[in-house]
């Protein structure tokens, strides 16, 4: 039975949250753009950029008070249905969305979507931003069905008021195509991806920083199917036009050398991995200070490189200094922390301290299912590590339960044939071995051989 290692890759840098995964995909949601005072006056419009400015700067508690001061001043001088209330909730729910306030983030997008199609028509751009932005929320809380019909409206919406060409559709397949490989859908996002990147080529260029985007995204696709010959190229690609386009220094590639060396990491090089995410560091750390988020995420995926190399004094200083940073800039019940915490438990695993391991990983379980609900993918991977961590001690029967709660949750969330899937029905045919009930993990393991030829194509 395997604990699954869940360091972060790319962490979204716009209204999204970091999650349990290898890499992330960059930025693809699109909000619209803030239009200056059309009504709601200059005060409005001052509020609206010192509060982005914060937000930039990672200090997201003041970035909410200042943007609850802009929708006030907005609601006040134009009415609680005017476009520039509804920016202003926009900007509110991506703060939210940043600290994993992810229902408050949901009921904001919701009341500016309304205003939204409102004052605008059913089909306006703005109101394809605002179908995107609440299908993320949607899709970061784990509930795909209600995400997808969102995203392919937006995608109409696109295509009819701007034209199949346009970069927006672009972003609007790119956003689809994420929903779908995070199903492990990956027949069907895969030409989503693939027309994405053919509309930016065309239409921006063969250079054009949104392209990387697109490279980048296709790249995690194949990534999560082990073409890793293809993930290379695209990774150092996408890398290349960011440092040609805006700069050696660019937060963009500090996010695209992370998700190189995350692939190096996986593949065992770590003496290639190991510089790429120092290089990482020294740019976030230049770009947003010493205490951003995305340094914390840098500062985790060092020390986990660390943790693989059984550098575990090293490895504990630096997670413990990346959860202090995101205890400190998101809060304690962040997805985030979460996240850390069950690294950090990771790190105890590896060593032996298996005591230490639970009391981090109930306390990571109690986080993501307060923040996510109790069926999002993400607490199935912290369920399966404490399933994991009760075998490796021969406690079956306190592993048992766990091992099926994390495999009814993926079933559910991801569908039957996920790869996921096939690792949780591989724990629990491990632990049915153990238990002497060689008929039933015999079953599962025909199961996840089933899953994985079909993912091969076999």
């Amino acid at each position: 039975m395997r604990m699954m290692v869940i360091f972060l890759g790319l962490m979204v840098i716009a209204a999204g949250c970091a999650h349990k995964s290898g890499s992330k995909a960059l930025p693809v949601t699109q909000g619209a753009q803030d239009e200056g005072a059309k009504g709601a006056g200059s005060e409005w419009e001052t509020l609206v950029k010192e509060s982005n400015e914060r937000s930039q700067m990672g200090e997201y508690d003041l970035a909410v008070d200042l943007g609850k001061k802009a929708l006030e001043l907005a609601e006040r001088n134009v009415g609680s249905n005017h476009p520039d209330v509804a920016t202003s909730l926009k900007n509110l729910a991506d703060l939210y969305m940043i600290q994993g306030k992810l229902k408050k983030a949901e009921k904001t997008h919701r009341r500016a979507l309304a205003i939204w199609e409102k004052a605008l028509g059913p089909n306006h751009p703005n109101v394809a931003t605002s179908l995107n932005n609440l299908a993320l929320v949607y899709k970061t809380r784990g509930k795909y069905t209600k995400a997808e019909p969102l995203y392919i409206r937006a995608v109409a919406i696109r295509e009819t008021v701007l034209g199949f060409g346009h970069p927006d559709v672009a972003t609007s397949l790119s956003n689809l195509a994420e929903l779908y490989r995070a199903q492990g859908k990956f027949d069907i996002a895969e030409p989503l991806y693939k027309r994405s990147l053919m509309i930016r080529e065309k239409a921006l260029g063969p250079n054009h920083s949104d392209l990387a985007i697109s490279l980048n995204n296709l790249a995690l696709l194949y990534n999560a199917q082990g073409k890793y010959a293809e993930v290379e190229s695209l990774y150092k690609r996408s890398l290349a036009i960011w440092k040609n386009e805006l700069g050696p220094e660019h937060p963009y590639v500090a996010a695209g050398l992370n998700n190189l060396a995350s692939l190096y990491h996986s593949q065992g090089k770590y003496t290639e991995a190991e510089p790429l995410y120092k290089r990482a560091l020294a740019i976030d750390e230049k770009a947003f200070g010493p205490n951003h988020p995305n340094v914390a995420r840098d500062l985790n995926n060092l020390a986990e490189l660390y943790r693989t190399q059984s550098k575990y004094t090293q490895a504990k200083t630096i997670y413990q200094h990346s959860l202090s940073i995101w205890e400190k800039t998101l809060g304690p019940n962040h997805p985030n922390v979460a996240t850390s915490l069950n690294n950090l438990a990771l790190l105890h695993f590896t060593e032996g301290k298996y005591t230490e391991a639970e009391l981090l990983i109930n306390r990571s379980l109690a986080i993501d299912e307060k923040a996510l609900g109790p069926n999002h993918p993400s607490l199935a991977t912290g369920i399966n590590n404490l399933a994991t961590l009760y075998f490796v001690q021969d406690k079956f029967a306190e592993a048992e339960p766990f091992c099926n709660r994390a495999l009814a949750i993926q079933e559910k969330a991801l569908g039957p044939d996920h790869p996921d899937v096939a690792q949780s029905l591989e724990n629990l045919a491990a632990l049915y071995r153990k238990t002497n009930r060689d008929n039933e993990a015999e079953k599962l393991e025909q199961r996840v051989a089933r899953i994985r030829a079909k993912r091969n194509g076999r």
